[in-house]
């Protein structure tokens, strides 16, 4: 036990070491002699909490006056997350967004969201676009890239240049390494693969996820609270949140294999882990989604569902002539809300906004008054 409690000493030790250098590292970034301002990309998950806890500390360290350069937090909903996430990252920003007045901290909460024509009903229900999968995963670049790019973009005209603060990890996954790998030049900052005028730091690259937890388990966010709720939908949901992504070669990491929980209406992946985690931890509300999800994928195998043709018309084949089906029907198009609708009322949730029904409705109008058109 002896032996034991050294080594446990040497870790903390050791842990605590990083993280002053971590600390070191993000005060002599901040306090170059520029104004570009920092966007920390958050998604509400143990690794860009505790990237926004480390910043928060470290601007709590500096006099007032040092505070010179504005630090945006910024979560992307899509609108389709999972209900338990949703609820968890709205109460860690409303915190946030109370608590950095009285600290007299430069930061900004926002959170990102897909314009109407971009959500997923007005696309599934309203389209038709079948139920996303590997093959054409429509989604992500809708409702996750182009509204945090769009954001990004916006304080780089402002300002002629962002540097965008990721909480990601060198041991976080296969995918990950070969990733923060692909874009390391040996320097702090790194340049956006697609963004111009953005530049990438990542201060918690090396830690692993130990050190993460111990950090927060040891500690308390400056912004309030706790993380108490953060460890337990951890612990219900048996694995990792969605990511943050601002640019297409990371969307593999939306919708991967792994327990990860983000929109629960993701068809990308076989079984949804962390939504069937979250009904065996007592999440009640979380069942009908998960079945409502389940369906939503096994009718885009459905023949009788889809239309043989594409929006614009067209035939298409693969292989050796193998028509790949177009679109829901309108039929099957109506269904989908009508059976959404129901599950809307029974989990006491809102799943789809009344803007996104009159466009859905307007969709439809237009696609059949190109049906009669053509058949003139």
């Amino acid at each position: 036990m002896k032996v034991r409690a050294e080594l446990d000493t040497t870790v903390v030790k050791n842990l605590g070491q990083t993280l002053r250098a971590i600390s070191q590292d993000l005060r002599d970034e901040y306090l170059q002699p520029h104004e570009t301002p920092w966007i920390i990309g958050f998604s509400g998950g143990k690794d860009s909490t505790l990237l926004a806890q480390l910043v928060f500390e470290m601007l709590l360290e500096l006099a007032p006056r040092e505070r010179r350069r504005t630090v945006h937090v910024v979560a992307n909903d899509t609108l389709v997350e999972s209900p338990v996430l949703a609820r968890h990252l709205d109460t860690v920003l409303e915190r946030m967004s109370k608590a950095v007045s009285p600290l007299r901290l430069p930061v900004k909460i926002a959170k990102t969201t897909p314009s109407l024509d971009h959500t997923f009903w007005v696309n599934l229900i309203g389209r038709g676009y079948p139920s996303p999968s590997r093959v054409f995963r429509w989604c992500t670049d809708r409702m996750k890239i182009k509204p945090t790019t769009q954001y990004i973009k916006d304080q780089v005209s402002v300002a002629g240049e962002a540097i965008l603060l990721l909480g990601v990890r060198r041991t976080e996954s296969t995918q990950r390494r070969r990733s923060v790998e692909r874009y390391e030049n040996g320097e702090r900052l790194n340049p956006h693969n697609s963004l111009t005028g953005c530049k990438v730091y990542k201060p918690i690259v090396e830690l692993d996820t130990d050190d993460v937890w111990q950090t927060l388990l040891q500690s308390s966010p400056p912004w309030g609270g706790s993380h108490r709720d953060l460890v337990t939908l951890y612990r219900n949901a048996g694995g990792a949140e969605c990511p943050l992504v601002t640019d297409r070669s990371d969307a593999p990491s939306c919708g991967s294999n792994s327990s990860r929980f983000g929109c629960w209406t993701c068809t990308v992946v076989e079984k949804d882990k962390s939504a069937a985690a979250f009904v065996e931890a007592g999440y009640e509300d979380v069942e009908p989604l998960l079945e409502f999800r389940d369906w939503l994928k096994e009718i885009r195998e459905r023949g009788d569902m889809r239309m043989a043709t594409r929006r614009d018309g067209s035939l298409n084949f693969v292989g050796e002539g193998r028509l790949i089906p177009g679109p829901f029907t309108l039929e099957a198009r109506r269904e989908i809300l009508r059976r959404l609708e129901e599950v809307q009322s029974e989990v006491e949730f809102p799943l789809i906004r009344p803007e996104e029904i009159e466009a859905i409705k307007q969709i439809w109008t237009n696609d059949f008054a190109e049906a009669l058109k053509s058949d003139a």
